[in-house]
């Protein structure tokens, strides 16, 4: 049985900065992508930062939070951690910790690679 825990979520002021963790177990494979995933009201899912497990440094960021997140990994703890800098209002959503199997040793930001999926933390930006 995965599971995906996560932490760190809260309100902040534009500019400030958050960091989200998700503690993963249970995954079968020493391979596999873990990362984040986000949801604003009325919009889609969409990847955001997602890394590797297998090493490599292979990661996978969304457009609108290059130079601004940093995903890394402590394969000791199976945990990855989403440091969030610059916050901005439209980084306001449910973020959601989610693993699946890489796609030829990729990791992608398309949600349906992903048949894990934590809980969600909200992370409230406000100008």
């Amino acid at each position: 049985q995965v599971q995906l825990v996560e932490s760190g979520g809260g309100s902040v002021q534009t500019g400030e900065s958050l960091r989200l963790s998700c503690a993963a177990s249970g995954y079968a494979s020493d391979n596999y992508c873990l990362g984040w995933f986000r949801q604003a009201p009325g919009k889609e899912r969409e990847g955001v930062a997602i890394i590797y497990s297998g090493g490599g440094g292979r990661t996978y960021y969304g457009d609108s939070v290059k130079g601004r997140f940093t995903i890394s990994q402590d394969n000791a703890e199976n945990t990855v951690y989403l440091q969030m800098n610059s916050l901005k209002p439209e980084d306001t959503a449910m973020y959601y910790c989610a693993a699946g199997p890489p796609f030829f040793a990729r990791c992608r930001g398309i949600r349906n690679d992903y048949n894990y999926w934590g809980q969600g933390t909200q992370v409230t930006v406000s100008s």
